[in-house]
């Protein structure tokens, strides 16, 4: 709990932190302010990792040669299904993975102001996403007879309310004893400038990471010791927008064992050359995600011989990253994406400004620069019509009723 007495003390060692990197304007309404307001607003420039705004090296690199990359295809996996799925099995039975899903985000897209997660997918019936996930984990949990550790990173707009959910409806049947909440960590905003901007007087503008900042964000929040000392090995990392997704899937897991990958990525066949999902590729011989924008049209249109897209394979944000590769990567630098963003904030008259157009920069890091850190990585293709109905948009494309539909498809009863 931050102390509400500030001492002149605390206020002289902020004001060198802030000169050192030229953000003095922080504290330019400190003689305005309580001494709750003050204190809280030295805490946050206490906690800032200054290294986000690093201008010496951690900026995203400029792509080296890009390459298509192969995937394990889905007739090769029908051939090998008993294999993978009895080594995935063996691998969960073992306690060698746990799971991480990345729910930091709210509904606003939805017309929702509440965890993204806690939406009603059902129509006659409640069946929120959430539930739909780890009723598909439970799903495993049933046929290897084993508890899994499930790691759910919120954000700290939204940790209250996705807890109280989770324990207002019992977990969904899941064993809370294995069930994690932790908050990402949050980069300051800044102008074009990079000067960091104010959301009020006593409040800097902070956002999250980025969801490439998870493990790091367990690492701040002291989960990552009781992994380190146990037997888990792998960790499958997925996002909440994907109400089909297959969870602690036994044969992606086998499948990555079996074929000695580092990783594993969930793929699907694009739908058309701009469909907007991340294309898996190798730069510079190693794997890598190269996003939809970052495509030209000469990429986005190759073919191969077969006539199938080069750059084909689209990632679902549904990986398998080995525990003890991760860890090398708590020294790492992460490279940042630097995003233009509109950013609501207070002017240098104090008043609040709600800009129409990007105004500033958010600061994140992104799990697809973790599958490039790794030596290779299994390209798993899955069947989109059974593990790939996103929920990002209100209404049309990836939208609640394009979901509903698929649902529905897949012999739901809504």
């Amino acid at each position: 709990m931050v102390s509400c007495t500030v001492n002149q003390s605390d206020i002289d060692a902020a004001k060198k932190i802030l000169k050192q990197h030229n953000q003095e304007h922080i504290l330019k309404y400190a003689d305005e302010l309580n001494q709750a307001e003050l204190s809280k607003l030295i805490a946050q420039i206490n906690d800032i990792d200054w290294s986000f705004n690093d201008q010496s090296g951690n900026k995203r690199h400029d792509i080296g040669i890009v390459e298509p990359m192969d995937a394990h295809p889905l007739n090769a996996i029908k051939n090998n299904y008993e294999e993978y799925r009895t080594l995935g099995i063996e691998a969960i039975k073992a306690g060698k993975l746990c799971l991480l899903l990345l729910a930091g985000g709210q509904g606003t897209r939805l017309g929702y102001d509440k965890p993204k997660g806690s939406f009603n997918m059902g129509i006659n019936k409640d069946l929120f996403i959430f539930q739909l996930l780890i009723e598909h984990t439970l799903d495993i949990i049933r046929m290897t007879d084993t508890w899994i550790h499930l790691y759910i990173m919120t954000s700290d707009i939204n940790y209250k309310d996705t807890t109280a959910f989770f324990k207002e409806h019992n977990y969904f049947g899941y064993n809370s004893d294995y069930i994690h909440f932790f908050v990402q960590e949050l980069n300051p905003t800044t102008d074009l400038e990079g000067k960091i901007l104010m959301s009020t007087k006593s409040t800097i503008s902070m956002s999250p990471n980025g969801n490439g900042g998870w493990f790091s964000s367990m690492n701040k929040a002291g989960l990552l010791d009781d992994i380190f000392n146990s037997n888990l090995e792998w960790i499958n990392v997925f996002a909440v927008d994907n109400v089909l997704q297959r969870i602690a899937d036994p044969v992606f897991l086998g499948a990555t064992i079996s074929n000695n990958k580092m990783c594993g990525a969930k793929v699907i066949r694009k739908n058309a050359p701009d469909e907007k999902v991340g294309a898996i590729c190798l730069e510079n011989g190693k794997p890598h995600i190269i996003e939809y924008y970052e495509l030209s049209n000469k990429m986005k249109n190759q073919t191969n011989p077969d006539g199938s897209l080069a750059y084909g394979f689209g990632v679902i944000l549904n990986y398998l990253f080995p525990i003890h590769r991760l860890k090398e990567t708590l020294n790492t630098k992460m490279p940042l994406h630097i995003v233009n963003k509109a950013i609501p904030h207070i002017d240098e008259n104090g008043h609040l400004v709600n800009p129409d157009s990007p105004n500033g920069l958010k600061y994140e890091t992104l799990a697809l620069d973790l599958i490039h850190e790794m030596d290779d990585c299994l390209v798993f293709e899955v069947d989109r019509s059974r593990e790939f109905a996103p929920v990002k948009n209100k209404t049309g494309v990836d939208s609640v009723d394009s979901a509903r539909e698929m649902l529905i498809n897949n012999g739901y009863n809504l």
